[in-house]
């Protein structure tokens, strides 16, 4: 099932998208995937192109994982993590599918990073590993832009991560996905650039929820970015830059100037 968040005219809804239709819904759409919080159908269809998608989800935070990706660490020449490396990317950096990538004024080089998103459906803290599915409402696309001059200069992943747009997320919440095998890719211009699998994940994706929900509370909405595969680059304002995830779907988004 794919869970959208849209808006039509100047409402915003959430809806299940089947085909090219999208069918309004009204309650509490987080819980765990396989059996979600009561919501019902209000009866309102529209077509896809008569709405807007935005971000799926309104998180609290967002939770990124680094060098999560065996053939990335080898690709920036760094060890591997004995436990997840987490870093945190603030809700004010959230956009939707087809917005615009700010090119920040600080920065001389922003790069894409395309990674499998976790959406949280039911609040989690201290998770078995082995009940984490129960936490997750879904999957969705996201790009984790990266400033990352400033990141080498401040040897630390804050501000580098967490200007305003820079944490492009969509275009649905896909709640029937297996982590463990999906291919995850981003094209630039229309030219592949990034190109892996989960399956070279080092942290896998219910490891994390247990691992992260040890840390910190997690609360339905909120994201965990598991990282992303060899292939990292820049990209320039006038760009269009693709995350794609099998099974999922394609997030779009355009890089601007301020």
């Amino acid at each position: 099932m794919k869970i959208v968040r849209f808006k039509f005219e100047r409402s915003t809804q959430y809806g299940v998208l089947e085909g090219t239709t999208v069918s309004e819904v009204k309650g509490d759409i987080f819980g765990p995937g396989e059996k979600c919080a009561p919501y019902t159908f209000t009866g309102r269809e529209f077509p896809l192109e008569a709405v807007k998608l935005l971000a799926p989800c309104r998180p609290t935070k967002i939770v990124a994982v680094g060098l999560n990706y065996r053939s990335h660490a080898q690709e920036v020449r760094m060890e591997l993590p004995d436990d997840p490396l987490l870093f945190l990317k603030p809700s004010t950096a959230v956009i939707g599918p087809d917005e615009h990538i700010i090119f920040p004024s600080m920065s001389r080089r922003i790069d894409y990073e395309a990674e499998l998103a976790v959406v949280i459906g039911t609040e989690a803290k201290d998770v078995p590993e082995e009940e984490a599915k129960d936490s997750i409402l879904g999957y969705t696309c996201f790009n984790d832009v990266t400033a990352r001059d400033l990141q080498r200069r401040d040897k630390q992943f804050t501000r580098s991560k967490s200007f305003d747009t820079f944490a492009p997320m969509g275009p649905w919440i896909e709640t029937e996905l297996d982590p463990d095998h999906v291919k995850v890719e981003s094209y630039l211009e229309g030219k592949l650039k990034q190109s892996g699998s989960t399956a070279d994940l080092l942290f896998s994706v219910f490891h994390l929820v247990a691992f992260i929900s040890r840390v910190m509370s997690l609360l339905p909405g909120d994201v965990i970015a598991t990282g992303t595969p060899a292939g990292i680059g820049p990209m320039q304002a006038g760009e269009t830059i693709e995350v794609v995830i099998e099974g999922i779907g394609t997030l779009r988004n355009y890089v601007s100037q301020p």
